[in-house]
């Protein structure tokens, strides 16, 4: 029995909303439930930024171990190179060219001629060809096309390389008999659509991207468009028909659907959960540490490679440093796991001259009372100072450390754990900040978990100010 390809598009469709909710940490975890899932595909957004976006397609395509990572690219060879550049570590990875097919599309949004479009396309998917045996051509705004250019454009993408060809109805307006007839055309009039896989699109316009979904896989459609979150069709729902009617279509979905319900709402949750404009902590950070371990037998890239996948892109000196304190950790244990490795990044990785020093802190917290934080801090002989109210002492420090330095950092990670026992115990505290796509990861140690805090924040502040030109 063949199987049908479902594509996840949630991380495109919140990136084309401008939803900002989900932050770095959120889609690498949303990348990880898709491959847990099952997930066959999981569409990621492109490169925009060249250093922030190429650290996330290398952190998600890291954390994926299954499903194919698939980032597009814009019809240029600079794009190509770029991308592939940050995507080619990933296990099965995939480039896209999307293109504009339509007239209005390509004048008013590329500024191309047909002709002019047809040689992009062709020259951009030679590239992609030359990089990964896993290309595919989307043909956007499709079902508005001409229909002699979408044939056209689709022979030439299949010629140049493609693998996979997927044609979008990006208004949503065609009733799901229309898109099979629409589908059904295609596949009689361009004989190449029978030596690649054909997909489908579909916008949720008119509440049908479902139904036109499963008509198009009744009509030949072989890999399918879908997402957690987002106007499109839903993956719950046409993963859910298609596991549930596989005698009907003759395919089966891979999908892990005894979990589809629970990793979906997971999805979704962290999808929808919006940045309190009141606290430095996003999307809630969670306490599940990373599933990696290091024995005494790695060597340094089985360390630099674990420094990847909590999302670090290290120098060599500091993978060095790393491997060697991990080795001198393993002296003493027989494994190291993520949250150990964190903490070893943050105290040995980029060290850095301190433009931030903690002058002095008073916290005042009560049961009645919202915590308060006024800290000052010193930066090249002045003094700074931030006061804020929070929901309890960390996150007022960290409230008014963001004061400051007048500045927002993503909250990527806080842990907090005892390293001595006894009424005089050590607290240590590793903050992880995220600026300009990269992770900072600072260390504090204190017997005032308070104070550990403020220092592991200020430690990782350090690091941004040095490596940013700030300090």
């Amino acid at each position: 029995m063949d199987s049908i390809r479902i594509s996840d598009i949630t991380m495109k469709q919140l990136a084309r909303q401008g939803d900002g909710s989900l932050s770095f940490k959120g889609k690498i975890e949303v990348s990880k439930l898709l491959d847990k899932l099952a997930v066959p595909v999981i569409e990621i957004e492109g490169i925009r930024s060249a250093r922030a976006d190429a650290l996330r397609i290398k952190s998600i395509a890291a954390a994926v171990k299954n499903s194919v990572v698939a980032v597009p690219v814009e019809l240029s060879g600079e794009s190509v190179e770029q991308t592939w550049e940050a995507l080619k570590t990933a296990r099965r990875p995939r480039l896209q060219i999307p293109a504009p097919v339509s007239t209005v599309q390509m004048e008013y949004l590329s500024r191309k001629k047909p002709d002019a479009m047809l040689k992009s396309i062709e020259e951009t998917l030679r590239a992609c060809a030359e990089k990964t045996a896993d290309v595919e051509f989307i043909a956007e705004d499709a079902t508005r096309s001409d229909a002699p250019f979408l044939q056209k454009a689709i022979e030439t993408a299949v010629a140049a390389g493609a693998t996979t060809v997927t044609v979008c109805d990006a208004t949503g307006t065609l009733l799901p008999e229309e898109l099979a007839a629409f589908l059904k055309n295609l596949l009689d009039t361009v004989p190449a659509l029978g030596r690649v896989t054909l997909g489908i699109a579909c916008a949720n316009t008119m509440a049908m991207a479902d139904a036109c979904t499963v008509a198009a896989v009744r009509a030949g459609a072989r890999e399918v468009k879908t997402a957690a979150v987002g106007e499109t069709a839903s993956l719950q729902n046409v993963a859910g028909i298609l596991a549930a009617r596989e005698e009907l279509f003759g395919l089966s979905c891979p999908l892990h659907t005894v979990e589809l319900k629970r990793i979906v709402r997971q999805i979704v949750w962290l999808c929808q959960t919006k940045r309190n404009k009141t606290s430095p902590f996003d999307d809630g950070v969670q306490d599940a540490a990373p599933e990696l371990a290091l024995s005494l037998g790695d060597d340094v890239s089985a360390v630099s490679k674990a420094a990847r996948e909590l999302g670090y892109d290290l120098s060599g000196e500091d993978e060095q440093a790393v491997w060697e304190a991990v080795q001198e950790l393993l002296r003493h244990k027989e494994q190291v796991g993520g949250r150990e490795l964190d903490a070893i990044i943050a105290s040995v990785a980029l060290q850095v001259p301190q433009s931030y020093t903690v002058e002095s802190y008073v916290i005042n917290s009560g049961s009645n009372i919202s915590a308060m934080a006024h800290l000052k801090l010193s930066r090249a002989g002045e003094s700074l100072e931030g006061v804020a109210l929070g929901d309890g002492p960390i996150d007022a420090s960290f409230l008014a450390l963001e004061k400051v330095v007048n500045r927002h950092y993503e909250l990527d990670d806080f842990q907090i754990r005892a390293v001595t026992e006894g009424r005089e115990a050590m607290g240590e505290t590793v903050v992880r900040l995220v600026s300009n796509g990269k992770l900072y990861s600072g260390r504090g140690i204190s017997t005032d978990i308070v104070f550990s805090s403020i220092q592991a924040y200020v430690n990782a502040l350090n690091k941004i100010a040095y490596e940013e030109g700030e300090a």
